[in-house]
């Protein structure tokens, strides 16, 4: 592993609440604290100006609403530390969702459909894993391919129907995608269970540490005896398990599936996987940051339809606070050096 790679697992590990020297500095220096910052300011700010936002079924719904996605962005930050790209995390949640509504509709038990949509979710993570690790093709051609081919595949295998008829199990099903637990949304508690388990992955697995080693440094981990093309195909391989569990927990809510399930999704993804501090170069991310991101996408979109803003604005504010995440990213990378 080489010197920055270690450097930048350091750095995740800070995040999570480790222990180190100068730990506290570390924590402030990195941009998932100053994204919860801002998170905070702008919760604060539309606490007070609107009596809607701090009420309790807004809140619910904003929960819930940013879990789906943090979920995703978990998956895709693993992706992005290697230096990779997954475009096709939308379209794998609507033939992933599709695979279970299918299964569940035939009358299959529960934990059928739920295998049903995590293999066909994970099959895809591995044809893009493998295409990208032993073909060294581009992550950015292979996942734009896997976008058309999933979402093709999700229309041929629905015959462009929409399923709302989930067998013998539904009510099970429809409560844990839509129901509580203690007060928070299920979709939630899924999140705090999986965000966990990235946290110690990152902090203490060899394969947490072999993601970091690549995304730093490629040439140089292959050399130390990192097995590169495996842990290349087992990102993107995680990257659509975490897209198939959100599609799965977002159809039990929304009571219904169709092929258009999840489209366009992968951009807010992206932009809450980089907000929360994930480098587009690679070899920099957070676990914590996906659902910090995530939030902050989903407070501004939120605040935006509160305050009567055009919905149609939303993509521009999105895609600013991309591209500002990029330049402070930019801007702490130089300081660092």
């Amino acid at each position: 592993m080489t010197e920055s790679a270690e450097r930048r697992t350091a750095d995740v590990s800070d995040v999570t609440g480790q222990q180190s020297e100068g730990g506290l500095q570390r924590i402030v220096n990195t941009q998932p604290f100053w994204v919860l910052v801002a998170l905070i300011i702008i919760c604060i700010f539309m606490g007070t100006i609107s009596d809607t936002f701090l009420s309790e079924r807004n809140l619910f719904t904003t929960t819930r609403n940013f879990a789906f996605m943090a979920i995703v962005a978990l998956g895709m930050t693993t992706v992005i530390v290697t230096g990779g790209i997954d475009l096709s995390v939308g379209s794998v949640m609507g033939l992933s969702g599709i695979m279970a509504g299918i299964t569940l509709a035939a009358g299959y038990p529960l934990w059928f459909g739920l295998g049903a949509c995590l293999l066909s979710a994970m099959a895809a993570g591995a044809v893009n894993g493998f295409i990208i690790a032993y073909f060294r093709m581009s992550p950015f051609v292979v996942t734009l391919g896997m976008l058309a081919i999933a979402r093709s595949l999700a229309l041929v295998v629905s015959n462009n129907r929409m399923f709302y008829e989930f067998g013998p199990d539904q009510p099970l099903f429809l409560a844990i995608g839509g129901g509580r637990t203690f007060g928070l949304a299920n979709p939630v508690w899924a999140l705090i269970v999986l965000t966990l388990i990235f946290m110690w992955l990152y902090r203490y697995s060899t394969w947490g540490r072999y993601v970091f080693a690549i995304g730093g440094n490629y040439e140089a981990a292959k050399l130390s005896g990192v097995p590169v093309e495996r842990v290349i195909v087992s990102v993107y391989v995680v990257s659509s398990l975490m897209a198939g569990i959100a599609s799965f927990l977002m159809v039990g809510w929304l009571g219904s599936v169709t092929n258009a399930l999840g489209q366009t999704y992968e951009l807010q993804v992206i932009a809450a996987t980089v907000i929360g501090g994930a480098n587009l170069m690679g070899g920099s991310g957070y676990a914590i940051g996906a659902p910090i991101g995530a939030a902050l996408v989903e407070v501004i979109r939120n605040s935006l339809l509160l305050a009567g803003v055009d919905p149609y604005w939303q993509g521009t504010f999105l895609g600013g606070f991309i591209i500002l995440a990029v330049l402070l990213e930019r801007i702490r990378g130089r300081r660092s050096e």
